[in-house]
């Protein structure tokens, strides 16, 4: 029996015990004979995980989950409903569905949404869900996306991918080439069926290796939650052939921080030693490489060339963390005993030859605190430890 098939007692056990500890049920006596107890402990674990990454799906009690992977492999709400506020129009086909998260967040925007997805038990749930959800736009589709995108013979106004970073040859993979489907070479197929297509690709994926093996691309967003990149997407337009624009995005609970550039935008780095304050991009910027950039538009000077961190007399709205400095040493031993030694602090490292957990060990500096310790290298090549409070 399908989870989608469990009767509403079953269900009521399952939304009942979402913040039970699943391991400790596992232990337990199967309470319902008569179903799977692996089954019930899935859905348990499913609601758990879509709790923060997916609370529309969580608010919506019948919600049947796939298998552990897919919930993990699926976008948050958050990242999807950015990719949504991205495009729109009248159709869009969803190559590489998955859990659907995406495809549902398209049809807030779209007329038509498309989910493809090959695993049939996975397509069954998402179109299940979709019912609940009241996503009645979307058309669930059991196959392979490129064989039903050559069966329907239309054009869409946009296609949207999502590879598979997994190979059977290979393992767990991140270059284009190697995700499933091949988009590299199965780009100009696709362009047969719209002039717009959307990928998404694996935060650790070289911009200059992305931009070298796809064609015609036209935006580059690097997303960020909570200041750990999650995504890149890839918007091309076919023919496009002028700038390549870079738009890094940061989400917050309470602000979206975003920063975007030419990519070929002319600019060059001010060096200066550390002034009243210190201010560190975030993760989306640092992955973007517009270090240059984000200098010059906040009239930033920077310690040094490799250290990515930034200084000026003034404070200022900034797309990153905010420091005052509070003083500056160099990293030798007196110093460092006299200020650090056995204290607590939050430690970065940023161009230095020490790691934090090295630095952590050498210093015995405990985890925590108020005090934010930067150890990098200045203009002049000295290394130097920063103590700052946040601001």
């Amino acid at each position: 029996m399908s989870a989608i098939d469990f009767p509403a007692h079953i269900r009521t056990f399952i939304v009942e015990n979402t913040s039970a500890d699943v391991v400790q049920l596992a232990l337990q006596k199967n309470p319902f004979p008569e179903f799977s107890w692996t089954e019930i402990l899935e859905q348990i674990s499913g609601r758990k995980k879509a709790q923060d990454k997916l609370p529309t799906w969580f608010a919506c009690e019948p919600v049947v989950y796939p298998s552990k992977i897919s919930v993990e492999q699926t976008s948050s709400e958050s990242t999807a409903q950015y990719k949504a506020s991205l495009i729109s129009g009248n159709s869009l086909i969803d190559l590489t569905g998955g859990f659907g998260v995406d495809a549902y967040c398209f049809a807030q925007k779209f007329e038509q949404v498309i989910h493809c997805e090959y695993q049939s038990e996975l397509s069954e749930i998402v179109g299940y869900n979709f019912q609940q959800l009241k996503a009645l736009n979307v058309e669930c589709l059991c196959g392979d996306g490129l064989e039903i995108l050559q069966k329907k013979d239309r054009k869409f106004d946009w296609i949207y991918l999502d590879p598979a970073r997994r190979s059977d040859r290979k393992g767990k993979v991140f270059m284009l080439e190697d995700c499933t489907p091949n988009v590299v070479a199965l780009l100009p197929e696709y362009f047969k069926f719209s002039n717009h297509i959307l990928i998404k690709t694996a935060p650790i994926l070289d911009i200059q290796a992305g931009l070298k093996a796809l064609q015609f691309v036209k935006n580059i967003h690097i997303v960020a939650l909570n200041n750990e990149v999650k995504e890149i997407l890839w918007q091309m337009e076919q023919g496009f052939k002028e700038e390549v624009s870079i738009i890094s995005v940061n989400i917050m609970p309470k602000e979206i921080q975003e920063f975007s550039f030419k990519l070929t935008d002319e600019v060059f780095s001010r060096f200066d030693l550390p002034k009243k304050y210190l201010y560190e991009p975030n993760a989306a910027i640092m992955k973007s490489g517009g270090f240059a950039q984000i200098g010059q538009r906040y009239g930033l000077s920077k310690l040094h060339l490799h250290s990515h961190l930034y200084t000026a007399e003034k404070l200022m709205d900034f797309p990153g963390r905010c420091f005052e400095i509070l003083q500056q040493i160099p990293y030798q031993k007196n110093e460092m005993k006299q200020y650090l030694h056995e204290k607590q602090a939050n430690v970065t490292v940023r161009n230095f030859s020490e790691t934090v957990e090295e630095i952590r060990k050498k210093w015995k500096i405990k985890s925590g605190g108020d005090l934010y310790c930067f150890f990098t290298t200045d203009m002049n090549n000295r290394k130097i430890v920063l103590l700052c409070a946040k601001i």
